[in-house]
């Protein structure tokens, strides 16, 4: 099964495509992000590779803007243990999300992988990839669900939070102040395939 789907960022002024596979082991995620903050014009793509359980296995990001190209090719256990060109990382031990502000796609991951009943909550420790800073660090969140479709969501220490609609399938409909879907399509495209490789 494949969703298309198309974000507009409301703060970084962006708009998103993003297609989101299921194979058979799992589930496979290629996107493009373009937009325009703080007088910048940035790309950004992304593929992320998840286990049957949401767990992240594997991503790959390449960025543009400022002049300046970056990239970052991590893999992961998917029990929250990080390796770049076969290293392992400690700094980002026990990390078991990726959290990328520029898309609302990365909440979905969590959200899918907890998977909470109504009213449960999770304190989680993300691998936060703030692009436009050029910085990776390690942070900690926290997601509520307070009804069938949505989440409250907020950092910790809470210096943000945000009540996140979903659809059924765990995909952001609205993030209020920051991104609102525009379109969200069944489609067939050929497998996804990372677009770096």
């Amino acid at each position: 099964m494949q969703t298309n789907l198309l974000w507009t960022g409301i703060e970084y002024h962006s708009l998103e495509n993003c297609l989101v596979n299921r194979v058979d082991d799992g589930v496979e995620i290629t996107s493009t992000i373009l937009g325009t903050y703080d007088h910048i014009i940035y790309q950004v793509d992304y593929f992320i590779r998840l286990n049957s359980s949401w767990e992240t296995t594997y991503f790959e990001i390449e960025s543009r803007h400022s002049n300046q190209g970056i990239r970052f090719v991590f893999e992961s256990t998917g029990a929250g243990t990080w390796m770049a060109n076969g290293n392992v990382l400690p700094e980002f031990e026990g990390c078991m999300d990726i959290d990328i502000p520029l898309t609302p796609l990365t909440n979905t991951l969590p959200i899918n992988r907890l998977n909470l009943k109504p009213w449960e909550e999770a304190e989680i420790q993300v691998l936060y990839l703030d692009l436009l800073r050029q910085e990776i660090k390690p942070v900690r969140q926290k997601y509520a669900r307070v009804s069938e479709k949505v989440y409250h969501y907020e950092n910790v220490p809470n210096d943000f939070e945000a009540d996140i609609i979903v659809d059924d399938m765990g995909f952001v409909v609205d993030y209020p102040t920051l991104f609102k879907r525009t379109a969200a399509v069944k489609s067939r495209y050929p497998h996804s395939i990372p677009y770096m490789q």
